[in-house]
């Protein structure tokens, strides 16, 4: 049995980021304890022992910090503490601007304070470490559907569907591919109030119905919804999603490299079929699209 735990980077919403990923990394059950152990590991190494990676509020710069002289000097504790003190001085000066204006940099600051005690050189080192581990998971397999925002004329809630529809097919597609009445899988997600509902709704469609490719007879329920901040795996894939949409947006390829054996190919043909990039009738000639056969 596989769990293929799902996350999303980008929005499907007009705006933002010029692509939206929905990807799902699949680990057989019985590799779940151990690569949940070599997550932990690199995280007490890089001294975020029970901290949630969320890879995008990592790898931010953080202004506060270079204007504090010797940071890099500096022990943990007082490295906060000074980070802290930049941070209040930065809200009372946003406060003259007007409530929006402080309510968006606590946000900012919430986001981003588990992380205060690590250079930006440190965080970066980290995310390196784990994506590096986690393309040596020969047993994981990837599965994602990127979509250029602009090429789909469709409403968020409808890309965000057929992107979740694409998902599950190809998932099935390689449990029915592993056969043996032992391959089944499951779908875990971040928990979301709004997301689950709709999800689940989806689910229990293609259950009865099947997707437009396929008859769902290997996944069952429906997703299980998680705190990311208590699973693990489930921020692994926030970090390859974001790896993957800053491929296609940035041609940022230090992260994505590490990670992009991971997804599905035809055995023997190698070709690509766990990651499909969305872009219409725009021409690309990027690796991806090439390796999908386009």
């Amino acid at each position: 049995m596989f769990i293929c735990y799902l996350d999303e980077s980008g929005t499907p919403e007009p705006g933002g980021t010029s692509h939206f990923i929905l990807l799902g990394m699949a680990l057989p059950v019985a590799s779940w304890r151990r690569r949940d152990s070599d997550l932990d590991s690199i995280k007490v190494k890089h001294r975020l022992k029970d901290t949630e990676i969320h890879t995008a509020w990592m790898l931010r710069m953080y202004p506060e910090q270079e204007r504090i002289a010797g940071f890099q000097a500096m022990p943990d504790t007082a490295r906060r503490a000074a980070v802290l003190t930049e941070r209040k001085a930065d809200l009372a000066k946003a406060s003259l601007r007007g409530h929006k204006a402080v309510k968006q940099l606590r946000t900012n600051y919430k986001k981003t304070e588990a992380y205060t005690h690590l250079t930006h050189a440190e965080r970066k080192a980290a995310i390196d470490e784990i994506a590096a581990a986690v393309g040596s998971w020969t047993e994981a397999v990837f599965f994602a559907d990127a979509q250029m925002k602009a090429a789909d004329a469709r409403s968020p809630q409808e890309k965000f569907a057929y992107a979740f529809e694409q998902l599950v097919s190809r998932f099935h597609y390689f449990l029915d591919a592993m056969g043996g009445h032992q391959s089944l899988g499951m779908l875990v997600q971040d928990n979301n109030e709004t997301a689950a509902k709709h999800l689940t709704a989806l689910m229990r469609q293609f259950h009865a119905q099947g997707t437009k490719w396929a008859n769902i007879q290997r996944i069952i329920e429906t997703p299980l919804f998680v705190d990311s901040a208590l699973t693990g795996m489930v921020q692994v894939a926030d970090l390859c999603s974001y790896a993957t949409r800053r491929f296609f947006e940035n041609n940022e390829t230090a992260l994505f490299d590490l990670i992009y054996p991971r997804f599905d190919r035809v055995p023997y043909s190698g070709k690509l079929v766990g990651l499909r990039h969305y872009t219409s009738k725009t021409a690309c000639k990027c690796k991806v699209c090439v390796d999908h056969g386009r």
